[in-house]
């Protein structure tokens, strides 16, 4: 039911899920019998195995087990202590969630072996000059790339060894490409860009690894600050003041202009004599085009050849404008046919400045600047941090009056869908739980007392993932709450209450077909249901281990996910014990369960 953008990914995992967990239900029920029957066949029945005294397994498991039982008898003793232990373990396990959960992040960034320099020299650089700042990023970058790796010379780097490197100049942006010889030592490779280009003269430079969730050079974590307005020179001034904010505001971020905010970029004006052009039926976009097509070409149609669209242009001859004043006598054709130079119908202003490119959002004016905030800072931080430290301060101070508006947009749009998404997901999926539960216990009640295990759940989640961050810090391991590690609480809404049900349906089973007493009932479904809830769980999270703690390529995409289960799963193993005893005894007490005759 996720439509957003990654909802992609859950579709994948929700269906391998379901699927593995079809087909070890048909062999549970239709092939383990069958080859137990044959397996065993011939053997002579005996009692039920028995807890050899050395065997130090079975005695800790024994000991646990009476201890927990002991637990249960002495709280489910008093109604008044299995109220009150009931709804502290249910309070704290949600004052528990709210305090532990950390800010959200959209989609992992991965660790592709890729990172981009992107370098904004200053306006008017031609391109022997950006082929000479090519020259200096090599030469930069020689001690990197002209070394052996493993040798002593490599490792007295203070960073990885390149793989290798690429320098692109096109327009006004130069672009640098790197790769690691190490895939996993990519990131380090973001403060040698920095350094690199730090001394060039005049020049802004971002550097930042590429992700795997977006194309082209743009990063997967970026938050845009959409600055719309009439007049370009206020919007410049309102950009100057949102870079001056920002690093304040996101302490080490990286924080892209786009344009940039130098308007000293040679140019050249035309200004419509909108009398003369009128006379002559001619509108300022017919001479915009016009003008377009034969300096620089303008776009007409496209065509297909086979599966490419290709785009149709049309270009006038190079012979019309070699240098700037051939301007002046281009040729124009009015509607009506008459053909007059271009200065009779538009003003030419030579040797201008003005911006780069020119942006427009919703038919106004616009500058964006890019924010990127540091790996350690989760989006969702970010964010808030960029609201109540650049924009708020901005909008109070008067700064926008005029029609000029500011908002924050990119990653942080799609961050606040999906994450609106995945809480009407979290929502439905515990209300289909519960309803088919309902339906199979032909009860509301005894549901309820097995959905209250979810908070416990969600607790040991947060804190598998806090414990991957204390013992990955020496490491540089961070692991944020981003959307697919946020998959991680859907799944364990399935699989918390699985538990919980081993213990209810047992008792009610002693209850209604042995006649047991209810506390009785309770205890003993515990105590039978103790050895097969340990044997899933400890085979569940020894299958998850490999995910949490292996490093490897890809390994950063699923750890957090892994952790949340594994988390969830151990805490909420334990606290059930407790917990599910203690309000199915309550249960009881309010609606008697009588033995079926």
């Amino acid at each position: 039911f996720v439509r957003e953008e990654a909802g992609q990914l859950f579709v994948d995992i929700a269906l391998a899920i379901s699927a593995a967990v079809g087909l070890s239900l048909v062999v549970s029920v239709l092939v383990v019998p069958v080859a137990a029957a044959w397996l065993l066949a011939g053997r002579e029945a005996h009692a039920a195995t028995q807890d050899h005294p050395g065997d130090i397994a079975s005695r800790f498991g024994h000991a646990f087990t009476e201890w927990v039982i002991g637990l249960d008898r002495f709280l489910l003793a008093s109604p008044w202590r299995q109220a009150t232990a009931s709804l502290a373990i249910v309070l704290s396990s949600m004052v528990a969630t709210w305090l532990l959960l950390p800010k959200v992040e959209y989609l992992p960034e991965g660790n592709r072996n890729l990172v981009f320099g992107i370098l904004l020299p200053p306006p008017g650089y031609n391109l022997d000059e950006l082929l000479r700042m090519g020259d200096v990023v090599e030469e930069r970058l020689l001690p990197y790339w002209n070394v052996d790796p493993g040798t002593p010379e490599a490792k007295a780097l203070d960073a990885p060894v390149l793989g290798d490197f690429f320098f692109v100049a096109r327009g006004r942006s130069v672009f640098i490409g790197l790769r690691a010889f190490d895939p996993l030592e990519a990131a380090k490779l973001v403060p040698l860009v920095q350094r690199v280009s730090a001394g060039l003269p005049g020049t802004f430079a971002v550097a930042k690894q590429s992700s795997l969730f977006e194309n082209g050079i743009a990063a997967g974590r970026t938050i845009d600050v959409e600055i719309t307005g009439p007049e370009l020179p206020q919007l410049v001034q309102l950009g100057m003041q949102v870079m001056g904010r920002l690093p304040e505001a996101t302490p080490g971020s990286q924080n892209l202009p786009k344009p940039s905010l130098d308007l000293s970029s040679p140019e050249v004006q035309l200004i419509p004599r909108l009398e003369q052009a009128a006379d002559m039926r001619l509108d300022t976009r017919q001479l915009g085009y016009m003008v377009d097509c034969l300096v620089d070409g303008g776009y007409a149609t496209d065509y297909f050849l086979e599966s490419d669209r290709i785009d149709l242009v049309i270009k006038g001859d190079d012979r019309f404008v070699k240098r700037t004043q051939d301007l002046r006598s281009l040729p124009v054709i009015t509607p009506g046919g008459q053909l007059v130079p271009l200065e009779s119908v538009a003003e030419v202003r030579e040797y201008s400045s003005g911006p780069e490119q020119i942006l427009h959002r919703e038919r106004q004016r616009a500058i964006t600047v890019q924010v990127s905030p540091p790996p350690t800072m989760p989006l969702e931080e970010a964010q808030q941090r960029i609201q109540t430290m650049v924009v708020d301060p901005l909008i109070a101070s008067g700064s926008l009056a005029g029609g000029y508006t500011i908002s924050l947009g990119g990653t942080a749009d799609k961050l606040r869908a999906t994450w609106k998404a995945l809480w009407f997901n979290l929502v439905l999926a515990g209300l289909i739980t519960y309803l088919l539960m309902a339906a199979l216990f032909e009860s509301w009640f005894y549901p309820a007392v097995i959905i209250a295990s979810v908070p416990l759940g969600s607790v040991g989640g947060l804190l598998g993932l806090a414990a991957v961050n204390v013992f990955g810090a020496p490491f540089g391991i961070f692991q944020s709450l981003d959307v697919l590690t946020m998959l991680g609480f859907v799944i364990l809404i399935g699989t918390v209450v699985n538990n919980p049900i081993l213990i209810v349906d047992r008792a009610l089973q002693l209850v209604r077909q042995e006649g047991f007493a209810a506390d009785e009932a309770i205890l003993e479904a515990v105590r039978s249901r103790v050895r097969p809830i340990f044997m899933t769980t400890l085979t569940t999270v020894l299958g998850l281990l490999p995910l949490v703690l292996f490093p490897g390529a890809g390994s950063e995409l699923y750890r957090g996910l892994g952790a949340v289960l594994l988390g969830g799963l151990l805490v909420s193993t334990l606290v059930t014990l407790v917990l599910v005893p203690l309000l199915l005894g309550l249960c009881f007490r309010a609606f008697p369960v009588s033995a079926s005759k």
